[in-house]
Formats: C-alpha cells, structure tokens, sequence
C-alpha cells in the first residue's frame, strides 16, 4: 500500500520576500517623492500670492505692459519692442477677469482705485508660481536625484527677487514660465529616448516646440533657450547618428522629427501669433508713425485710412514727409533754437515718430515762381531733378544747411529752420532725386522714394537716428551727410493736401499680412537697439547682476518695492559656479589619465553611483551652457540693461547649484568613513537649508 506524499507549502505570511521588498521600497520611494513635490508646489503658490493686491497703485513696468493691455482690449494700434505673446496674454486674463481696458496707466505711483487690476496680477503671478515645480522636475529629468531637485525648489522658493519679479503685471514671469516649461519639455523629451517615436516620445516633443515658441513670442531673449535646446538636440542627434547599428534613415526620421517639431512648428506658432496682433490692432494709436505710411493706410482712423489725396505732388502742397528707413520718423521742427556752442543758434531740425502738426511742410519752387503760376490757376508738379524750398508751416522758416558742425554727428552738417516769413537765402535750396528715376519723373505720394541734396554743401539730407538730448526732446538729429549714399538718406511723402489735383485712393498700397509682418520685426529690431537710458534712470551693468550688487526700484512711494536677490541664494550660486568648473577640470584630467574608475576595495553599492555621477555632472554642464547662453551675451549689447535681465541665467545657475551641491555631498559621504560621513553629510544639508531660509 502505497501513502501520497502530501506537498507541504511553506508559509509564507509575515516574511517579506524580496519582490515585496522591492515593491515596497518603490512605493515608499515614490510617496516620498510626491509629497515632496506637493509641499514644493504648496510652497510656491503661497509664498508668490501672498499679499499680491499689494500695493494698490501702479509698479514699475505695470505702467506699459497694463497700458499694453488696455490697447489690446480697445483695439488700438501701438508699438512696442517686445513680440506680442506676452501682452496679449495679460489683455486676456484682464478682459477674462472683468478689466475693460478703461485705466490709463499713466505712470509708476497711480492709484488703481476701483479698476479690477487683479485679474491680471494673479495671471502674472500664477504663472510664476510654476518656476519653482519646473525647476524641481527639470533636475529630477536630468539627475533622477531627490535631494538635488528639492535642494533648486528651496533656492527658487526662498530667492525674494524671483519672488518680487513674478508678483506684478509684467512680461517676465510669463517669459520665465514658458521659458522653464521649454527646459523641462526638452529634459523630459530626452528622458524618453529609449521610447523613440513612441506617442509619449512625440507628445514631449511637440510640448518642447510649442514652448519654445510662447518663449521667443514674449521677448527676443527667448532665442537663447532656443539655442540652448539645439545644441542639446545636436549633441542627441550625434550619439544616435554614431550608433552603427541604426540604418542611416533611422537617424534621417529622427532628423526630421526634431526640425518638424522644433523649428517648423514653432514658426507657425511664432508667425500665428503676429497674425492675431495685427488682426486685433487695427486702430489708429500713438504707434502709428513708427511704421511705413503704407503699413498706416490699414489702420481704421489714420489719416491714410482709406484715404484720397493727390496721387502727385504739386508745388504748393502740404506735405509729410517720412524717412523712408523702417521705423523712420517724420521731419519736424518747432520754435525751439540749438543751444549756445553747437553751430548756429537757429530753430531745430528733428525727425519725430508720432504724428503732428509740426510735421507739415509747404513745397515751393526755390525761386517762388510757384505763387504767380497758382495765381493763374496753373499747376505745377515737382518733378526729378527740381530745385525746392521747403517751409515749415507752423513758423514759417524754410529747411536750411550751412558748413557748421551737427550737434551731435559732428562728420555732417548742421541742419536748421532759417528765414522769417518763408524768405531765407541760397542755403535753404534742395535738390529732389527721385530713386531710379529720370529727368521729368514726377514725383507721387507714398510711392516715390526721394533723397534732398544741397544745391551748395552737395550733402544730402539724412537722419542719424540719434537721440538729441533734453533740449532737443529726445527726438532724433537731422543732419546734412556729405556722403551722397547714407541709406538713412531716403523720404518719402505721406500726407499730400493740394486743392487743384484730384484725390485718389491709397488702398492699392495696401501691404498684405507677410509685408506687415516683416516691418514689424524691422521697427521692433532697431527699436530694441536703440533704447537708451534715460536721464536720471537707474541702470545696471552684466558685472553687477550675478554678484546682487544693485537691485531695481520697482515702487518710490510710501510702499517700497525693491528688486534684490536673496545675497545668500545669489551668492551660493557664485561659489558653486566656480565649484564646478573645479569639479569639471578635474574630472576631465582624470579621464585625460585613465583614473576615472574606482579602486580596488571600493564599495560594491557604489559602483551605480559613478553611472550617477556621471549624469549628475552631464546635467550640471548643460545647466552651466544655459547660464552662458543667457548670460554672456549681454555684455555684447549696446541697448540699455536692468538688473531683472539677468533672472533667466539665474534661474539655470539656482538649477546648477542644486545639483553640484548635492554631486558634493554625495561625493564626500562616499568618501569618508561611517559614521563621519553621515554626520558631516547632514550638517552640510541643514547648513544650505538653514542659511536660505533665515534671511
């Protein structure tokens, strides 16, 4: 008789194994990670909207972008240096939150009142509060380290500048907030290269393009993230194109994913964009000068708004006349004299880019044959080659060179008003040229391109685009340049008023949307070139901004508000700057040496950590090209530069310093024999935290 062997099961209730182990550990790891992340989170809408109603008057910019805003809303027509994302966003949030568009925003210290400002501070600020979580994902992306991305949150946490910076209606915390998004979609779009071409693979591309696109769409400073994120493209596309194992065409789709996704959707978005701009915008503004008398004739309550006036120009005619360059100005003068000591004391010359009564000009025949003709009813046009005399019609004095210095470009001649009652002397006689034009061309409104040369200097009238200073407005030097070829040197006429000719319409110079589009960017470029500090304006050199030397008043009243980092914060990041580039050279000699490979003895759990280090130091030199990128090239640049400039590049050195700090700490816990290398670990951690936190 045989007995079944019963099967006995070991019990295994109460005694972990070590899948259950691990799955534990990952779950514990992982609600680890997440309320840390909702405490970063917590933290960074509390500490940016607490007290945001505060001050209840206008801050700094507010001025401009709220008054940008309030023009949106109208409709109304301006210009500004900055793309116009940004302060199509603000006018959304505010009509979205009740604002109609009604407070003038006249200047810094202004009382809101009852205006419903609100609306479009918390959307500023909102915005800004998503810097902190940006930063804690972008470093967990590039490190997989908990300590390094909680260690950026607190910098960006604590850090009172990007605080007070992101609190206002201002374009930079949305700057900053599309900016971040970019980083953390290209960090999190590498993270995903083992999925090539998978959905979450091309979701995170996409994102990255259309963050990079609201970025350069804020302010131009966005083209330094885009070439922060194509160079960590190009570096991508290298090791896939050295992987011998791929066909070619492998790499050609990865190619033309990334330049479909991260520069043709980006433009589209880019030139979308501008299509709203200018769609919403049709209005007449007291932008309407700083653009092409072609690009006004589309703007609903200019002057040239479905205008008719005379398609040539006659003698006797009022004109405008419009300095052909982009964002040319208009010829203007007014009663004022130049100052003692810069050439003669006679009426000024300027160019002036808003519309004005100052800018009217009578066109007569430099004989004044032209008043007998018009007597007999006789017209007469001014044609190629013609001798003229032009009188400034509010004070009657003609435009007048002479071999004086001008008061600026001292090279050229000065220009003036001379004469009284429209007499002056051979010194106020032009030559008109019409631009590929031939003797008995006539010359026509808008369309003619024209140049004035002095019958006797045989210079040739010309805007320097140089600012004058207080006595002459701050408008821009007219001058007579000797060389015949200045290509500042070109006019043309825009309002035509002339009687005796019969009125035409102008629609037929109508440009389409790309003409508009490209003058857009033309006026906005020599717009941002040509900013200059005001008088008695604090401004800011590079040198000072990573340093904390000079912060920026945001508020002079009663209610302060001052821009200035948190020294410790600022500071920190400086020293840990320079800590790396240590860290990097010796790690690159090491390499140089073959020495980059633990001892013989060292800890077996620590041969993961060098693949960690690794990436840590990879992300930390990504970081640092980003700090350069949005940093050095200020140095560059001739326009005027405040201390807020700089938060870009400050926030990828909060990001660099969150990761060397704790590649450091890992390394001298590593290093050390237990238990020194726990107690000092801690001690430095609490040391970084204690000194941000009590400020």
């Amino acid at each position: 008789m045989t007995t079944k062997k019963k099967t006995v099961i070991p019990a295994t209730s109460g005694v972990p194994t070590e899948r259950t182990t691990r799955k534990t550990s990952e779950q514990s790891q992982n609600l680890d990670w997440w309320l840390i992340f909702g405490v970063v989170l917590l933290c960074s809408v509390v500490t940016r909207l607490y007290k945001v109603d505060e001050p209840d008057h206008i801050c700094w910019d507010e001025t401009h972008f709220g008054k940008m805003g309030s023009w949106y809303i109208n409709r109304t027509f301006f210009f500004d240096v900055h793309p116009p994302l940004g302060k199509m966003l603000i006018a959304l949030s505010g009509y979205l939150t009740g604002y109609d568009g009604s407070f003038p925003f006249e200047k810094p210290g202004d009382k809101y009142g009852d205006v419903n400002y609100l609306g479009m501070r918390i959307f500023c600020t909102l915005l800004g509060t998503m810097i902190v979580p940006f930063g804690f994902l972008t470093v967990w992306e590039m490190t997989k380290s908990l300590q390094a991305s909680f260690l950026t949150a607190v910098l960006l946490i604590c850090d009172v500048g990007t605080i007070t910076l992101t609190q206002y209606i201002l374009l930079d915390p949305i700057l900053l907030f599309f900016m971040m998004g970019a980083i953390y979609g290209s960090a999190k779009f590498q993270s995903c290269s083992d999925r090539a071409f998978s959905f979450v693979w091309w979701a995170w591309l996409n994102i990255t393009g259309i963050f990079l696109a609201c970025t350069i769409s804020v302010k131009f400073v966005g083209l330094f993230i885009f070439i922060y994120v194509g160079l960590r493209t190009i570096a991508e596309l290298w090791t896939i194109l050295k992987d011998l194992s791929k066909p070619f065409i492998y790499t050609v789709h990865h190619f033309l994913a990334r330049f479909m996704c991260l520069i043709v959707l980006p433009a589209i978005l880019y030139t979308g964009f501008f299509y709203i701009h200018l769609t919403v915008l049709n209005r007449s503004g007291n932008g309407d000068g700083f653009f092409s008398s072609a690009f006004q004739s589309q703007l609903r309550g200019n002057s040239l708004f479905n205008a008719s006036m005379p398609r040539q120009v006659a003698y006797g005619a009022i004109i405008t006349l419009k300095n052909h360059r982009a964002g040319g100005a208009y010829l203007h003068s007014h009663w004022h004299l130049y100052p003692k000591g810069l050439g003669a004391r006679q009426q000024q010359i300027t160019t002036y880019s808003h519309k004005d009564e100052n800018n009217r000009w009578l066109i007569k025949t430099f004989d004044n044959s032209w008043m007998e003709e018009n007597g007999t009813g006789t017209v007469r046009l001014v044609k190629h080659g013609d001798l003229i005399r032009l009188e400034h019609i509010m004070t009657r004095r003609n435009v007048h060179s002479h071999r004086e210095p001008a008061p600026v470009t001292k090279k050229h001649n000065q220009v003036t008003g001379y004469g009284e009652n429209g007499t002056g002397d051979a010194n106020d006689v032009w030559k008109v040229l019409i631009v590929g034009g031939k003797d008995g061309d006539v010359v026509n409104t808008v369309s003619s391109k024209l140049k004035f040369v002095h019958y006797l200097q045989h210079c040739i009238l010309t805007t320097t685009n140089k600012q004058l200073p207080k006595w002459g407005f701050e408008q821009q030097e007219v001058t007579c340049n000797p060389n015949l070829r200045d290509k500042n040197s070109l006019w043309n006429v825009e309002d035509n008023v002339f009687g005796k000719l019969p009125n035409v319409s102008f629609e037929v110079y109508a440009p389409n949307f790309l003409e508009r589009f490209i003058e857009s960017h033309a006026v906005m470029f020599q717009g941002n070139a040509g900013l200059k500090p005001k008088e008695g304006e604090i401004t800011s050199k590079p040198w000072q901004w990573p340093i904390n030397y000079k912060g920026q008043f945001f508020s002079g009243n009663n209610y302060r508000i001052y821009l200035l980092g948190n020294p410790i914060i600022w500071w920190g990041n400086m020293a840990f700057l320079g800590f790396f580039l240590l860290t990097y050279l010796y790690n690159a000699i090491r390499r140089q040496r073959g020495k980059l490979d633990h001892p013989p003895g060292y800890m077996a759990h620590t041969r993961g950590y060098s693949v960690h280090e690794r990436d840590m130091l990879t992300a930390a030199t990504w970081l640092f090209v980003g700090w350069l990128l949005h940093y050095v090239p200020f140095w560059a640049m001739g326009r005027v530069l405040y201390f807020h400039h700089y938060f870009p590049a400050h926030l990828f050195s909060s990001m660099l310093t969150g990761i060397v700090f704790s590649y450091l700490t890992r390394s001298i816990y590593n290093g050390l024999p237990q238990p020194l290398n726990t107690t000092l670990y801690h001690t430095l951690i609490v040391s970084l935290l204690s000194s941000v936190l009590v400020r």
